[in-house]
């Protein structure tokens, strides 16, 4: 689905989720993953700049009645271009379209070519959107490590608009001349061929050219010693606070316990797919959500196995925990132990009332931190709903 473009947000589905700063605060927006039908990826080939290649290319275009585009970035000489390439394939109708013609003048040009007057189109990188000219499935882009990432996709993407094969040849000089940011963007234009890569691209030219100073050599470092998620979430907190919200504590409480807690290979084969769960679990923020993706993967891959339902219940204690303000949960060698966040204390003494009440002995209590005993007999997973019954009391403790 694609996403609707208003004037400073986007509106988005929620699968893939992405972020988008504006002067509105940070919106989610859509990314279109599906082609259109009967859509073939564009063959795309890195390759010194040659005659042969040139000529041997246009030929096989012409040969089964399509059209080529021949992008040479530089009005200065792009007649010399044409010229050259007339030069190469005399069979071939040639013709320039440039930014400096008239606007008569390349209306006439471009009218032609797409009448099939003309077979090659010499021009700039004018043409790199908007057009769609579906018998046009050839292109070669002369000097192609002189062009930026976005550049090259969105030049790639004017062949290949019908359900012919289209081939993409990009002309490069020397590969020992090359810098290091040109020849990341033509590998990276050349493995990301295929249909729906346009998001993994543009994250690719990001990185590469930077984001500025919110993403860029300023905040690089704090973005990767906190994690591109949790920064987003800073980042969210601190727009709600300039913009006058209130922004509660974020409380991420950490659970060390001793059971076995896994999404198994053999129940969900999918790595991708086991990590994307993962991914959910972990980012649950209340229990409704917990259970709604447990009935999910229930109804998607079958009855759960003990690992996965240990895992449920491992995220509903964390939902539980943070609820009540607590950094830890510890749960190892028949001891539980609980650690407040700061300015959360009274949630233990609420815990410890309610392990009274369940026969759990206090090993040691502090106004921040308690150690409570598991009751002899009782093994790991009952242990584990021990402290989640605990946890779901603590308040009326």
């Amino acid at each position: 689905m694609a996403a609707n473009v208003h004037t400073l947000t986007l509106t988005a589905t929620p699968i893939p989720r992405t972020l988008h700063m504006a002067l509105a605060g940070i919106r989610d927006l859509s990314v279109i993953a599906t082609p259109p039908r009967d859509r073939l990826a564009v063959k795309t080939f890195v390759a010194r700049a040659g005659h042969d290649l040139v000529r041997s290319a246009v030929l096989k275009e012409l040969n089964r009645n399509g059209q080529v585009f021949y992008v040479h970035n530089r009005v200065e000489d792009i007649f010399d271009t044409a010229q050259h390439v007339q030069s190469l394939v005399p069979e071939a109708r040639v013709t320039v379209a440039h930014g400096q013609m008239s606007a008569d003048d390349l209306e006439s040009v471009m009218s032609a070519f797409i009448r099939g007057e003309k077979d090659v189109l010499v021009c700039t990188t004018l043409i790199e959107s908007g057009l769609d000219i579906g018998t046009a499935n050839t292109m070669i882009v002369d000097a192609a490590d002189t062009l930026g990432l976005a550049q090259l996709y969105q030049l790639r993407g004017r062949v290949g608009r019908a359900a012919e094969q289209a081939y993409c040849y990009l002309l490069v000089r020397d590969p020992s001349t090359l810098t290091d940011d040109a020849r990341r963007r033509i590998e990276a234009i050349e493995r990301f061929s295929e249909l729906s890569s346009g998001f993994t691209l543009a994250s690719m030219d990001l990185e590469i050219r930077g984001a500025g100073d919110v993403l860029g050599a300023d905040q690089s470092g704090h973005l990767a010693a906190v994690g591109l998620d949790l920064y987003m979430e800073m980042l969210q907190d601190a727009l709600r606070e300039l913009s006058g919200e209130v922004v509660e504590e974020r409380i991420d409480p950490e659970l060390k316990v001793d059971v076995q807690a896994r999404i198994p290979a053999e129940w969900l084969p999918d790595e991708r797919l086991r990590l994307r769960m993962y991914k959910r679990l972990a980012s649950s923020r209340d229990l409704l959500e917990v259970e709604r993706l447990a009935g999910e993967m229930a109804d998607r891959f079958g009855r759960p196995p003990e690992g996965v339902e240990r895992l449920l219940t491992l995220m509903r204690v964390k939902v539980r925990a943070r609820d009540l303000g607590l950094a830890l949960v510890g749960l190892k060698a028949g001891v539980v132990q609980f650690v407040a966040a700061s300015g959360h204390e009274s949630s233990i003494t609420d815990l410890r009332v309610v392990a009274e009440r369940l026969n759990m002995r206090v090993q040691s209590a502090d106004h921040d931190r308690l150690r409570l005993a598991v009751p002899r007999g009782v093994d790991g997973d009952a242990a584990l709903a021990m402290v989640e019954e605990l946890l779901s009391s603590g308040k009326q403790g």
